[in-house]
């Protein structure tokens, strides 16, 4: 199997290195700049689990030479229309398309460019972050991904996927609910994106201040709510560890797009956010 990460962020750049080291066939699509950087200094992964730097095989989108068996996708959502352009020599017929991004819009003009096939569902759990060197710093030692078909069928492709992922570096499973995992993720980034953002702090800090707690709960109550009428409703053990987690007193949990906005940078507020608020609209909630 052959396969073209997007991106050598923190997210592609992690897995796709610890494919690489692993001895998978793996080419990152890349930028110029970024290309010359990994060319001249190599990919540098800092992780509990272990340093590491290799020399990857890179492509920028006018060298893509044919298609390739697998792509994971894992670009920021709001550069997700470039990317599609740049890879779009890369699908082909028989071509797996695996994104690891925020909300579930990409899912939607995956399928409108592709066709609906060459989707694989994909969610991935992982704090990492690029560093001011260019290396992949994992934050965390969680390192989860979880794939599967849509309508959660054990076909031979994923069959084949999954060898392909298994005893890499990182915990790798193949999921028959992978629609619900996407949802319930994409409950979790709403709820804990939405109580950092607004109240500008971490889940302890929220949970520490008066009503601070009621206020996630009224929070994460609503996006499931909408949830549960226009997607795949989420598990009640789900809904259990989220309000445990986004109430927790002295947490430091933060999310992405909170430490976007403190940072200045582009946050991804129109798909996590707005994407949901759009669905409800349309359910007239």
């Amino acid at each position: 199997m052959r396969m073209l990460v997007v991106g050598a962020g923190s997210t592609g750049g992690y897995f796709g290195g610890r494919l690489a080291q692993a001895g998978r066939d793996v080419t990152f699509l890349v930028r110029a700049a970024r290309a010359a950087q990994l060319a001249e200094q190599g990919l540098q992964i800092v992780s509990p689990h272990g340093d590491f730097t290799l020399r990857p095989q890179l492509v920028t989108a006018d060298a893509i030479s044919g298609p390739y068996d697998a792509i994971l996708l894992t670009v920021k959502a709001f550069s997700l229309e470039s990317a599609l352009a740049d890879m779009a020599p890369a699908v082909g017929d028989k071509t797996m398309i695996l994104p690891v991004l925020n909300g579930m819009r990409h899912v939607d003009l995956l399928a409108k460019r592709f066709g609906k096939r060459t989707v694989v569902g994909c969610a991935c759990k992982i704090a990492g972050s690029v560093d001011d060197q260019g290396r992949v710093v994992q934050q965390t030692l969680t390192q989860d991904i979880a794939y599967g078909e849509l309508d959660g069928k054990v076909s031979p492709r994923i069959q084949e996927l999954d060898r392909f992922m298994r005893d890499a570096g990182f915990d790798a499973r193949l999921s028959s609910a992978i629609e619900r995992e996407m949802w319930e993720k994409w409950i979790l980034l709403a709820g804990l994106g939405g109580i950092n953002c607004l109240m500008r702090g971490t889940i302890g800090e929220v949970a520490q201040a008066p009503r601070g707690s009621k206020f996630a709960l009224a929070v994460l109550e609503e996006i499931v709510s909408v949830v549960r009428a226009v997607g795949v409703p989420p598990s009640s053990d789900f809904v259990a560890s989220a309000k445990s987690a986004l109430t927790a007193k002295g947490s430091s949990l933060t999310s992405s797009m909170y430490r976007d906005l403190q940072r200045g940078v582009r946050v991804e507020a129109d798909q996590i956010m707005g994407d949901l608020v759009e669905r409800a609209g349309a359910a007239s909630i």
